[in-house]
């Protein structure tokens, strides 16, 4: 497909790439067709003198711009046909009744202009395939022979005029390669204007992909950085919470061991509740901080190395009990040491009470 000659749509020479694609080469211009059209118009204003150049049919003439060609670019079915007449070709009208007696297959043809308004395009045959080479397509379009017919009488129901063109073709490059190769059309050409617009919609989709992407990738952080404050937050609740429970349990402390010292001073008996000296309270507060102590350096050995358990399996961690010497039973939790420290407290008021009443 590389080797056939294929020239794509620029302003409104479709004429000019009509001849190129049928001759397969850049054998005309714009300047050359124009030309060609300037001689057509002199021809035709020399026939129209013959009447009389002060008759009003050539005065009107005169008038009227070129049918030949315009501005734009179009050249008419005469400068097509006398371009290629230099080159010994002939168009016909393919549904004429003239070529229609002749009753030839289109296959057995070898190329074909076809017109609608102002567009021309050529369908030609290289090698043993047909390929519509129309200038507003990406590309040259393979066109199998049994579909040639039915592509023939599509374009006239459209409206299309279509030419056969007689005569022996120039040689070309595409033409002696597809004799001996066939080429296979995975995916067929598309308009111009479709293959713009479809570029067109594909970067517009890009940019809102990518839009896409960047706002996911923010709102991403921002979950990121939400999560982490709110085990931040989590944190220091549970540090708070330990910090009050803390600050309670050393006030309780601190009134049951003032009011011990009272009741001992005052040789007050106690009556209820678990007995304890400030001497023991004092203990059994230190043994409980030494065992909080020992617990937060376990766990600070377990972060930093978790496999420092296994290396001495028959160790065994010692217990505040055993630190300060005493049995296993005479170990109070936090609450047993928080409830004698509420009742030590309650008793010494009580006890207060009984004094200033004796008074």
């Amino acid at each position: 497909m590389e080797s056939i000659f294929h020239e794509k749509q620029e302003g409104s020479l479709c004429a000019q790439h009509c001849l190129n694609n049928l001759l397969q080469g850049e054998y005309f211009s714009p300047v050359e067709l124009s030309s060609i059209a300037h001689q057509l118009d002199e021809e035709e204003r020399m026939r129209m003198a013959e009447g009389g150049v002060t008759s009003e049919d050539y005065r009107t003439f005169l008038q009227q711009p070129s049918g030949n060609m315009d501005d734009s670019g179009f050249f008419s079915i005469q400068v097509i046909s006398n371009a290629l007449k230099v080159w010994g070709l002939e168009l016909i009208l393919f549904n004429s009744p003239e070529y229609q007696r002749l009753r030839i297959d289109p296959i057995n043809e070898r190329s074909f202009i076809c017109n609608y308004k102002e567009h021309w395009f050529t369908v030609r045959k290289l090698g043993k395939q047909w390929f519509n080479l129309n200038s507003l397509l990406t590309g040259p379009e393979l066109i199998s022979d049994t579909y040639l017919a039915l592509f023939l009488a599509q374009l006239q129901q459209e409206g299309y005029s279509i030419f056969v063109v007689k005569g022996d073709l120039p040689d070309c490059e595409a033409d002696q390669l597809l004799q001996m190769i066939r080429v296979q059309q995975m995916q067929r050409p598309k308009l111009i204007g479709e293959e713009l617009a479809q570029l067109k919609e594909q970067r517009v989709q890009k940019t809102d992909l990518e839009r896409a992407l960047e706002a996911n990738d923010g709102s991403g952080m921002l979950d990121e950085d939400e999560e982490d404050l709110q085990r931040a937050l989590a944190l220091s609740r549970q540090e708070i919470d330990m910090e009050d429970e803390e600050a309670d349990l050393r006030r309780a402390i601190q009134l049951s061991m003032q009011g011990s010292s009272r009741s001992i001073s005052q040789d007050t008996p106690q009556t209820s509740g678990i007995h304890l000296t400030s001497e023991e309270l004092r203990k059994r507060r230190e043994a409980y901080f030494e065992k909080r102590q020992q617990q937060q350096q376990q766990q600070q050995q377990q972060q930093q190395d978790p496999l420092g358990q296994l290396s001495h399996p028959c160790e065994r961690p010692t217990t505040s009990s055993e630190a300060l010497g005493s049995d296993p039973g005479d170990v109070m939790s936090e609450e047993d040491m928080l409830q004698a420290a509420v009742t030590m407290s309650l008793e010494t008021v009580r006890n207060n009470f009984k004094t200033e009443g004796k008074n």
